[in-house]
């Protein structure tokens, strides 16, 4: 994928990223001891288009992140940022493959979810 805007997010979007850094990647890298993989951050409108994310995905604004952590299993990770206390504003369990987690600035919903395949489409359930 090769689009220019992926690597020029706006201003709001740069904040947005370093404050998802600072409040919950950061934190939970210390909490953790080992670094914390991100396979996916902010996505501008194309990508996230491509990669069949949703139109209002927090990626698009850059308070996101699907995350791995070497050492632990997926549902070992969602259990350990759900129990941390960390102000997550979305935590979700995607299909044992990553977890996504969210910050906004406003104030965390804490709303934890797992995502299912049911019938071919994408299903979450609260958790």
């Amino acid at each position: 994928m090769g689009f220019d805007e992926q690597f020029a997010p706006s201003q709001d979007v740069i904040n947005n990223l370093r404050l998802l850094c600072e409040n919950v990647l950061q934190p939970l890298r210390e909490s953790l001891g080992r670094g914390v993989f991100v396979n996916s951050g902010y996505r501008a409108p194309r990508t996230n288009e491509a990669v069949g994310g949703s139109r209002t995905s927090q990626h698009l604004t850059g308070q996101a992140a699907d995350i791995e952590v070497g050492h632990l299993t997926i549902e070992q990770l969602y259990q350990r940022i759900k129990n941390s206390g960390l102000p997550f504003d979305q935590l979700i369990q995607e299909f044992d493959q990553w977890v996504h987690v969210s910050y906004t600035a406003a104030g965390g919903r804490k709303q934890c979810l797992r995502a299912v395949r049911e019938n071919g489409k994408v299903k979450y359930i609260p958790d």
